[in-house]
């Protein structure tokens, strides 16, 4: 018998109506009338209203609320082995004192979920399994959204309610000490596996608690997976892998879920092992595999407004520890200048990410992002840093398709008066569109960049023709 399905059986000898009804030729029969028609009796009801039927969802409610009571209550959640193992016994438990008639898939099914909500993040574990994911998004309690090949799709996830979700936010914050309540209603945070999320809640939200998570591969892509992609091609790898062997400063940008933190980490990949590195994030989610690598975090305000240590006061730290390298996740603020001062003063080789529709509005927003930090500095002064500090900006672009492009490799040249002077040295040339794809190849423009010749004195060689000629 199929879940929670209910069937009523027929009395022998009665009519289908509710209980208590008259029937025909039962004892509640109408006499006949004397020398008139036969009497007749009233029309039996031969439909009857059909019984409630709980659904999967509902009945996997009560059995985990069951599941849960019955635990023993000083169970170490943090071995998972031997929660499991309970869980399971509890559930056949339950399962028999409910008399429920389960499929052995079915069964498999439920208590493969109970357990994700007792020891995992809910409903919200299957999609975090499936690789093929690249962002969940969940918006209120009814609508789980996913990305999956760049394009969205509505799932059939759903939270039993708002207090659902924010368990479930709750149990993502714990770990790292970080909270989200109606007085700090917005918190960004990650996973075990580097994922990161955001979640925003009412008052601010208005359709419930929200909660975005970017989901990154157990495994770090790797220039090979980029080049499959489509994302860049192998000359453009070999330009800027020599690029960050001869310590050039890189900005990579871009819009949201354009890629950039995916290529800062295959970036800062080709950074020898012998060098110290020290990153700084708002959330921990770069992915280095060398040896040497400090890793720091920014921290939000307590409960009671303070104690905020902002990415500004890290980047100044960071000067102090010695670094060869620093990789800044984003720059969204005043540490811009900070990031400038810290290229500008020996600190070659540095890398940050930032959102922007093209090369140059990177630098336009460097600009709004330096006179963030309250410094009373004028345009000029600051361009003047820009384009020193600056050796080159990678943009890339998420396309219509979903596919994600490095669409241009653009070098900073210098100060042509007040003016900063750029030139592309790769860009993505959109040819068409076949069957709801992008066409397009990404080629070089033909010019040499002016830094080159540091690759030669730091006995850096490049394939012949990596610019579109032999040089």
């Amino acid at each position: 018998m199929s879940l929670l399905k209910r069937i009523e059986s027929a009395r022998p000898g009665a009519a289908p109506g509710p209980a208590g009804s008259p029937t025909p030729g039962g004892p509640n029969a109408p006499a006949p009338l004397p020398g008139g028609p036969p009497a007749v009796a009233p029309t039996a009801r031969l439909t009857t209203q059909a019984p409630v039927r709980e659904s999967f969802r509902d009945v996997k409610f009560r059995i985990q609320n069951r599941v849960i009571q019955d635990l023993d209550p000083k169970l170490d959640l943090s071995n998972q082995v031997e929660v499991r193992r309970q869980i399971e016994e509890v559930f056949g438990k339950v399962i028999d004192d409910e008399g429920l008639a389960l499929t052995r898939a079915e069964r498999v099914r439920m208590l493969e979920q109970i357990t994700d909500e007792i020891i995992g993040l809910g409903p919200l574990e299957p999609l975090l399994r499936d690789e093929s994911i690249t962002e969940i998004m969940v918006n209120g309690p009814r609508q789980v959204y996913i990305e999956r090949a760049g394009k969205l799709e509505l799932t059939n996830v759903v939270f039993q309610n708002d207090d659902h979700v924010m368990r479930i936010i709750d149990r993502i914050i714990a770990p790292i000490g970080r909270r989200v309540d109606e007085s700090s209603p917005m918190v960004d945070a990650r996973l075990t596996d580097g994922s990161r999320v955001n979640a925003i809640i009412p008052p601010l939200s208005l359709v419930g608690p929200v909660v975005t998570i970017r989901k990154f591969s157990a495994s770090p892509f790797t220039v090979d997976d980029l080049i499959r992609f489509g994302t860049a091609t192998p000359e453009m790898f070999d330009f800027l892998k020599a690029c960050v062997e001869a310590r050039l400063n890189v900005f990579v940008s871009g819009g949201t879920g354009s890629g950039k933190t995916t290529t800062l980490n295959v970036l800062s990949s080709f950074i020898p092992n012998d060098e110290r590195i020290i990153t700084i994030e708002d959330a921990a989610e770069l992915q280095l595999r060398q040896e040497h690598v400090v890793t720091l975090e920014s921290r939000p305000p307590n409960i009671e407004g303070k104690g905020a240590i902002p990415i500004r006061e890290l980047v100044r730290n960071a000067l102090r520890m010695r670094p060869d390298r620093i990789i800044v996740g984003e720059c969204r603020s005043g540490e811009a200048l900070d990031m400038l001062q810290a290229m500008n003063t020996g600190h070659d080789g540095s890398m940050s990410t930032g959102h922007a529709n093209s090369p140059r509005d990177m630098l336009s927003r460097l600009e709004t992002m330096v006179l963030m930090a309250g410094v009373d500095l004028p345009l000029r002064a600051i361009r003047e840093q820009i384009a020193s500090a600056v050796d080159l900006v990678v943009h890339q672009a998420r396309l219509k398709d979903g596919s994600r492009r490095i669409t241009n490799i653009t070098e900073v040249q210098g100060m042509e008066g007040d003016v900063i002077v750029m030139q592309d040295v790769f860009i993505f040339e959109q040819t068409g569109v076949v069957e709801g794809k992008i066409q397009g190849r990404l080629k070089p423009t033909g010019i040499r960049p002016k830094f080159v010749e540091k690759f030669e004195v730091m006995g850096i060689h490049l394939p012949p023709g990596v610019f579109g000629f032999t040089y």
